[in-house]
């Protein structure tokens, strides 16, 4: 399952990557039942950074971490992602704790992952 685990880590980061132009510098994730459930440390950009030095920018920060991640899951789910775990992407709820640069992402299948 290890390896199922750092492929699932693995594109997650790539997405993310060309997404914002850094990905995560660490991911730890758990599969539960139909779920996988990520969470992921050092997403922010030196210029995210930046900006959320302010109440308004970590706002900015926060809401655009969020949409922009959901907006791209919505509109296809990451290639190789479900012939990995063996089941079908339904849902994704994703937020991020832009002062401690911490992200959590839950995956929900369409029953249990593989193992």
């Amino acid at each position: 399952m290890s390896k199922v685990v750092h492929e699932f880590n693995d594109i997650i980061r790539k997405l993310r990557k060309d997404l914002f132009g850094k990905g995560p510098e660490k991911i730890h994730t758990v599969f539960v039942e139909n779920m996988a459930v990520s969470t992921l440390y050092g997403n922010l950009t030196p210029t995210e950074q930046f900006i959320s030095r302010t109440p308004d920018g970590k706002e900015m920060v926060h809401a655009a971490r969020t949409r922009m991640i959901q907006d791209v899951y919505a509109q296809s789910t990451p290639e190789g992602m479900e012939e990995l775990v063996g089941a079908k992407l339904m849902h994704l709820f994703s937020d991020i704790k832009v002062e401690e640069n911490m992200a959590v992402s839950v995956f929900v299948f369409d029953r249990n992952i593989i193992d």
